[in-house]
């Protein structure tokens, strides 16, 4: 979780990851102005759509303050698209790839019918699977 000095700007660093079935995946709040969320897109976690796949748990890290941590293991392949609750309308999402995406990925994460239901700027932001399968990390800028 980064941000500029003045407030303008933050996102997540990477913004996209690729990590086998398992891994543990953290997330540090770097920015020392803003205090931040990692949630995942869920319809049981404030009524959001579902950009996880079926069987994962979601979470919900709650406000983290500058240098809290959060983490979660993830064991479900497929698309997992999360974001900062206060700050989803200013693009802070991400996207993480576990294993090999399966196919129709896309029903769940990548467009479809919860579309409409995400801000624009947040839509812009996703990294897309290609170039987090061919890179394995996509950073933020």
């Amino acid at each position: 979780m980064v941000g500029n000095s003045d407030g303008s700007r933050v996102g997540f660093d990477p913004v996209g990851l690729h990590v086998a079935p398992g891994a543990r995946v953290r997330w540090v709040n770097r920015d020392a102005g803003n205090s931040h969320t990692a949630t995942a897109y869920h319809p049981d976690l404030l009524d959001r759509p579902r950009r996880i796949p079926d069987g994962a748990e979601p979470w919900d890290s709650d406000y983290l303050l500058p240098d809290e941590v959060f983490a979660v293991t993830l064991t479900v392949p497929g698309v997992y698209d999360f974001y900062c609750v206060p700050h989803e309308h200013a693009g802070m999402v991400g996207r993480i790839v576990v294993g090999e995406p399966p196919r129709g990925w896309q029903d769940y994460a990548g467009g479809g019918d919860t579309e409409g239901a995400l801000p624009h700027a947040a839509l812009d932001r996703f990294p897309s699977v290609e170039a987090i399968m061919q890179s394995g990390i996509v950073r933020e800028g």
